[in-house]
């Protein structure tokens, strides 16, 4: 895969060296942990391995993965954005988190933009899902804003609470 460029942003493969320590610091960030779940990774070499099983495992099992969000200005490491398979979804989930210290700056709204038409044109998938936490309002905008469609509530499998579910139009119901 190629980066994919927005107009503000670079989003590129995450590699396990590279991104551990940057990963670490989102997979413990307080939103992250509050509205994602909490990971249990707490070293670099656990940010290492949760790469290896969780990202470069989805690149090499479906083609795609979550991808590192870059700033085009300074290379600043913002988070994360890509598609997900999920267990329960009919097909991928558009996945997205920033850094506390950037957000309400319009970076996961863009990246996640990117993420779709990469979907789209680079991937030929249309149809997509996404799920937030019942108090993820600001999430859920950034999925509507997209142009999905909130479906009401789903209990994902393996998962503790419900979410709610989004679906671009004319996508398999769940």
């Amino acid at each position: 895969m190629h980066p994919i460029e927005s107009e503000r942003l670079r989003l590129r493969r995450i590699e396990p060296d590279r991104d551990a320590l940057p990963m670490l610091a989102l997979l413990n960030d307080p939103g992250f942990v509050r509205f994602i779940g909490d990971r249990n990774v707490h070293s670099e070499e656990q940010a290492r391995e949760y790469i290896a099983l969780r990202v470069l495992h989805s690149y090499a099992l479906n083609g795609f993965g979550m991808y590192a969000i870059e700033r085009l200005a300074d290379g600043a490491w913002l988070g994360n954005a890509g598609l997900v398979r999920r267990d329960g979804l009919p097909g991928p989930d558009i996945g997205y988190a920033v850094l506390s210290e950037f957000a309400g700056q319009g970076y996961a709204s863009e990246a996640a933009r990117a993420v779709v038409a990469h979907a789209r044109a680079g991937l030929g998938i249309e149809d997509l899902y996404g799920i937030t936490d019942l108090d993820n309002v600001a999430s859920g905008r950034i999925l509507l804003g997209l142009g999905m469609q909130e479906r009401g509530l789903i209990q994902l499998p393996g998962v503790d609470s419900p979410s709610r579910l989004y679906a671009t139009p004319g996508a398999a119901e769940v």
